[in-house]
Order: C-alpha cells, then sequence, then structure tokens
C-alpha cells in the first residue's frame, strides 16, 4: 500500500484514539463506582446524576460540535477538545465534593462531544461512501479499547493504589494521547478529499434542514436506544449489579462487564463489513434489535446464572448492539458532505440525551424499591431492584424497531436523494 493510500488510516485510526480516551472516561466510573459511593457518600440516584453529567455535557455541546467541525479544522477542535477531557479528569481525582465531581466529570463530557463526531467527520472526508460502514466499524473497535481498558485494569489499579491515583495515570495516558493526535490526525486537502467539500451552508439553513430530515432523527433514536447497555450497564451499573445480585467479587465483575466492550469490538466490523457487503442497512438493524431483546431478558431473568454463562451473555449484548454502528453510515449517506457535521450533531442529541436522562433515571429506579440497607458505606439493592431498573433495556430495543419504521434504505451507494427543505 502506498503512502498516499495508507495516509487516511493513519489519520483516521490516530483520531479514533481519542474515542477510545474517551469512552475510559465514562466506564470507568462502572469500575470504580463502590469506592466513589463510599467515599463521597452517594446514593444510587447521586451516583447516577454524578455519571448523567459527563452526557449532559456531551448534549450541550453536540450540536456547537458539528457546526464548528463543518467549517473550522479537525486536527484543532480535537485538541482543544481533548484538552478540556484531560483537565477534568485530572480535576476529578482531586474532587472531594459531589458538587465539585460533577463538574470535573462534566469537562470531560464536553471532550465526548467531539469525539465521535470529529471521527466521522474524518472518515467521511478521506474515505468513499461505500468503504464508510466497516471503516467506521473499525473505529468503533478501537474505540471500545478504552471501555475495556477502563474495567478490569482500572479496578486492580484502583485495589492496588486507590481510585484517585488511577485517575491520575487516566490523566497521564490522555497527555499520550494527545501527542499522538498532534502528531498524526490531519485534514482532508480540499483536493484530494475523498468527498469534495462544499462553502458551508449559511448556520440557520444547515440547521434546518439537518432538523427536518426525519431521517436524521429516527436513526438518532435507533442508535440511541441500541446504544444503552453500553452507557447504563458498562459505563454505570454494572459492577454493582454483578457484584451484589450474583456476589462476584469486584475485579471479576469488572472483567464481565468489560465483555460487553468486547462483544461490541467483534460485532461493530463484522456489521460493517457485511452491510457494506450486501449493500443493506435496515436487515442488519432488525436483526441486531431483536437479538438484543432476547439476551437482554435472559440476563435479567435468569435466576442463577455462572460466571461462565454472565461472561457470554454480556459478550452476546455487546455484538447484536453493535448494529447501532450502522446508524451512522445512514446518517452521513443521506445528508450532502457540506452537512455531514451538522446532521451526525442533531441525530448525536438523540443518541447522547438519550442516556444523559437515563442514568439518574436508572439510579431513582434503583432506589425506588430500596430497602435503605447500607453495608460497608455502599447502599445494597435487591434483585428485584436491578430487574425495576433493567426493565429500561428491552422496552427501549422495542422502540428503536419502531424508529426504524422512519429510516430510509441507502443500500451504501454513493448518490441519494434528499429531501430539501
Amino acid at each position: 500500500m502506498s503512502k498516499k493510500a495508507l495516509l487516511p488510516w493513519i489519520v483516521c485510526f490516530s483520531a479514533s484514539l481519542f474515542f477510545a480516551y474517551e469512552l475510559l472516561q465514562l466506564h470507568v466510573m462502572n469500575a470504580l463506582s463502590p469506592m466513589l459511593m463510599r467515599d463521597l457518600g452517594l446514593n444510587a440516584t447521586q451516583f447516577g446524576t454524578l455519571s448523567s453529567t459527563y452526557l449532559f455535557a456531551d448534549v450541550i455541546f453536540l450540536l456547537p460540535a458539528g457546526i464548528l467541525l463543518d467549517r473550522f479544522s479537525v486536527r484543532k477542535v480535537i485538541l482543544v477538545a481533548l484538552f478540556l477531557c484531560i483537565l477534568g479528569t485530572l480535576g476529578f481525582c482531586r474532587a472531594h465534593t459531589l458538587g465539585f465531581a460533577c463538574l470535573c466529570h462534566f469537562f470531560s463530557g464536553i471532550g465526548n462531544a467531539f469525539c465521535f463526531l470529529s471521527c466521522m467527520t474524518l472518515i467521511s472526508r478521506w474515505f468513499p461512501k461505500e468503504k464508510h460502514a466497516f471503516v467506521m466499524g473499525l473505529m468503533i473497535t478501537v474505540g471500545m479499547l478504552g471501555g475495556v481498558m477502563a474495567q478490569l485494569p482500572f479496578s486492580l489499579l484502583a485495589q492496588h493504589f486507590d481510585w484517585r491515583s488511577a485517575l491520575f495515570i487516566d490523566g497521564l495516558i490522555g497527555l499520550g494521547v494527545f501527542a499522538l493526535i498532534f502528531i498524526f490526525v490531519k485534514d482532508a486537502p480540499r483536493d484530494g478529499a475523498a468527498v469534495e467539500r462544499e462553502e458551508a451552508l449559511p448556520f440557520w439553513t444547515g440547521i434546518k434542514r439537518s432538523v427536518l430530515n426525519v431521517h436524521n432523527l429516527c436513526c438518532g433514536l435507533y442508535t440511541g436506544f441500541m446504544n444503552l447497555p453500553l452507557m447504563i450497564i458498562s459505563a454505570v451499573w454494572g459492577t454493582l449489579f454483578l457484584t451484589q445480585v450474583h456476589q462476584i467479587p469486584l475485579v471479576r465483575s469488572s472483567f464481565i462487564v468489560s465483555m460487553i466492550c468486547m462483544g461490541t469490538i467483534v460485532g461493530s466490523p463484522f456489521f460493517g463489513w457485511f452491510s457494506d457487503k450486501i449493500e443493506r442497512r435496515i436487515t442488519l438493524m432488525v436483526f441486531g434489535a431483536i437479538g438484543s431483546i432476547g439476551v437482554m431478558l435472559l440476563i435479567i431473568m435468569l435466576p442463577a446464572p455462572s460466571e461462565g454463562m454472565l461472561i457470554a451473555l454480556f459478550f452476546l449484548l455487546g455484538v447484536v448492539t453493535s448494529s447501532q454502528v450502522l446508524g451512522y453510515p445512514a446518517i452521513t449517506e443521506n445528508n450532502p458532505p457540506e452537512l455531514t457535521g451538522t446532521s451526525m450533531g442533531i441525530a448525536a442529541l438523540v443518541i447522547m440525551g438519550m442516556p444523559a436522562i437515563i442514568q439518574p433515571l436508572s439510579g431513582k429506579l434503583l432506589d425506588w424499591g430500596w430497602s435503605g440497607t447500607i453495608v460497608d458505606g455502599v447502599p445494597l439493592y435487591a434483585s428485584s431492584d436491578f430487574m425495576t431498573a433493567f426493565s429500561i433495556f428491552p422496552f427501549g430495543f422495542l422502540l428503536a424497531l419502531v424508529a426504524l419504521m422512519k429510516v430510509r434504505e441507502s443500500r451504501a451507494r454513493e448518490e441519494v436523494t434528499l429531501q430539501k427543505a
């Protein structure tokens, strides 16, 4: 492969390290949840609120992120956003109150608003559309490595040192990622980009066209509902669920939860590759939603599964829910190049807004039937409490299927017909 042909891969996969780092910030909350709840004196509602500040920052800055990425250097935008994330991470390790912890986690969430959109924008400009789903799947695979790293490795770090030291090391990792992105990420040249960039549309015209494209909103709903296990189980409650309901030690629980990310690592490139091969998106998206309902019901309903069974089920949940990767090329293929960032920003408002609401809601549902028992400073929840909170997931997958009714099949083709507002 020539240097010119290799450059898009180097650029996009270097940028995906930013995505991986942001997912580490999201999922590390699950690995550290018992320690954070004990040291900061939090119940499930308060911990869910703390976790959700990351996603609320994401939601607030997503639309500005899409607009900025359509108008300014993607490389510069990534570096500024990553700097804010590192700042928030290093601040969090010094937090002694819920308020300051929320503020620092909010700063990390600002960076998350830019990470995925910037990767999508780079892919849309460096690669032809027939490769979008496959490359996006590979990029999500790299990103999920951050989610995997946040589980077992950070549980071990926190046990060996403490959660503050673990987050300080996390911040140092961010500085290394910053250096790699500074060196390798470049903006696509106008005359050599895989996608011709047109002049940016007026601000409100771009917003109007993106919002009125119902396809964008429905793709966002599908992706958001399918993304809930990653955002809620893997990022917040998975370890608590396994340690309290199935009495599995913390480190092994973190490993089991990491299987959701491992399944996504396997499933994302597969769904992307197979979708590009058969030139279909919706068929595979339906399959993923139906499979997710079945797997989630088994996780909730099985009374006494073995650790091996739980590993298999959490892995399978990651595989089937990774059909959500097809929502992103479905958006880029049904919007003009000059609206890629804005359209992805509109969809991402839905994708990230949903878990921002559901994270504290799931905490409320856990506290709803809680007996008030506290063990070693951590609230103890019953199996029925988790069953109530986790009922959100199969219901969400059903709504994802409903959203697909308004999604257009692009067939991974280069040219699409757009309705203009």
